[in-house]
């Protein structure tokens, strides 16, 4: 992980947490095809209790941080503190529009890919700079640093956990698709800790 904090990685995980914004919006929100971990959980806050993602992924995430930051310092707090800003923002400003192709919720297969890229791309140059733009990733950096498991089957048990409450909403046909989601943006986020 990165030791040194800087300018450049700072606009880096500034971006690529806006990306899975980006995607959780235009894509995860509109399809039910969800994610596990606090990104799934926040999708389940929005649909039962109508709180807009940007406000609880604050929350949610701020207490998963607190893991983190004993487990890796204050320079993962700074570009998690990055990540989570860029994601609120970009989240807040995509509600202000309509979703860019709102027909892909209807096209299960193509959402679940699309937004695994989105998720693992995302949250993955945000892990290798050494931040969490979300409190699952958080967890799951914590998790695997104290255990030795790998990130991305850490993530694997986070996200059932979550796509098992998400059966509250969503058919278990779309459940299926959030599992192909979670099952490949783990290998994408596992990938980018692995280049480092």
């Amino acid at each position: 992980m990165t030791t040194k904090i800087t300018l450049r990685n700072c606009i880096i995980s500034f971006f690529g947490a806006a990306f899975l914004a980006f995607g959780m919006y235009n894509v995860h929100s509109i399809s039910d095809i969800t994610e596990g971990g606090v990104l799934g959980a926040v999708l389940l806050i929005q649909h039962w209790l109508h709180i807009s993602p940007a406000l609880s992924s604050l929350v949610l995430n701020g207490l998963c941080y607190l893991l983190g930051w004993r487990t890796f310092g204050k320079t993962f707090l700074v570009y998690s503190a990055i990540s989570s800003l860029g994601y609120s923002v970009c989240y807040t400003v995509c509600e202000q529009f309509p979703p860019i192709y709102p027909q892909i919720a209807s096209m299960p297969l193509a959402a679940a890919i699309a937004g695994s890229i989105f998720v693992g791309v995302g949250c993955g140059i945000c892990v290798r700079l050494g931040g969490a733009p979300s409190g699952d990733d958080a967890l799951s950096m914590s998790l695997s640093r104290l255990t030795g498991i790998p990130i991305q089957w850490v993530y694997l048990l986070s996200d059932l956990l979550v796509l098992g409450l998400s059966l509250t909403y969503i058919p278990l046909n779309k459940i299926a698709y959030s599992l192909l989601t979670v099952l490949l943006s783990g290998q994408i986020i596992g990938l980018f800790q692995r280049k480092q």
